[in-house]
């Protein structure tokens, strides 16, 4: 039944490419079916590290990718820990859930989050990012939802696996590109210079910028381009 169910899901994702590899990447199309057939109201895929480091793939709007976003300036939430565990996070009342992750809880519940659900992307052994659901009413993922969600994350893995060695002549997906400006690369940068400033580790200089972010109640992307154009600075070492 499982084959079936790939194989017909791997049609969907095909038929909604029109046949053909799509501009912005085959994990576009795989978050938007995703975010259709569990009938959630957002869905998005992110690279991740086991360093903390996090690369926003495709969205299926701005609500969704800002979730993402969210997880990565608290630094928990449901992917981070589907990430952490190599399982997935299935939270059906996020409510029930607000000391699991407070940070993220108080953040999602401001903008309508009412259940998550995150599964791991694995390439054999490797973990290489997530797969989140977002669903404004408190409602579990189950049944053939959830059937589909868990294959859906497979085919994700693929799909970003084959963004990512596109090589028939045809550009890559945006987000795949080594050229292009990734989507948390100020970030990247400003805890280098952070690191660099104040003689601290990046693990440290990470922290202190998520710090920021959540104490001032603004993203960390913010944070990170201010202290990138030396408009924030943190002058001694325990400048939150």
């Amino acid at each position: 039944m499982d084959g079936l169910r790939r194989e017909r899901l791997w049609r969907v994702v095909t038929e909604r490419a029109g046949g053909e590899w799509p501009e912005a990447g085959w994990v576009k199309v795989v978050c938007s079916v995703a975010g259709e057939l569990t009938e959630v109201d957002g869905a998005a895929v992110s690279l991740r590290t086991e360093e903390n480091r996090q690369e926003l793939v495709a969205s299926t709007d701005v609500w969704a990718g800002g979730l993402e976003e969210l997880q990565f300036t608290v630094g928990d939430g449901p992917a981070v820990e589907a990430y952490a565990t190599r399982g997935p996070v299935l939270v059906g009342d996020l409510t029930v859930e607000e000391q699991r992750w407070p940070g993220f809880a108080d953040g999602a519940a401001a903008v309508g989050v009412r259940a998550v659900f995150a599964f791991p992307l694995q390439v054999g052994a490797i973990l290489v990012g997530t797969l989140c659901l977002y669903r404004r009413a408190p409602e579990p993922l189950a049944g053939e939802a959830l059937s589909d969600a868990l294959i859906l994350a497979e085919i994700a893995t693929t799909a970003m696996v084959s963004d990512l060695g596109h090589t028939d002549g045809r550009p890559k997906a945006p987000w795949a590109r080594m050229d292009t400006e990734g989507y948390y690369d100020d970030v990247n940068i400003a805890t280098g210079m952070l690191a660099a400033g104040l003689g601290i580790s990046l693990a440290e200089a990470l922290l202190r910028l998520r710090a920021h972010a959540f104490s001032h109640q603004i993203p960390i992307t913010e944070v990170a381009r201010l202290v990138k154009d030396r408009q924030l600075r943190f002058d001694t070492s325990t400048d939150p």
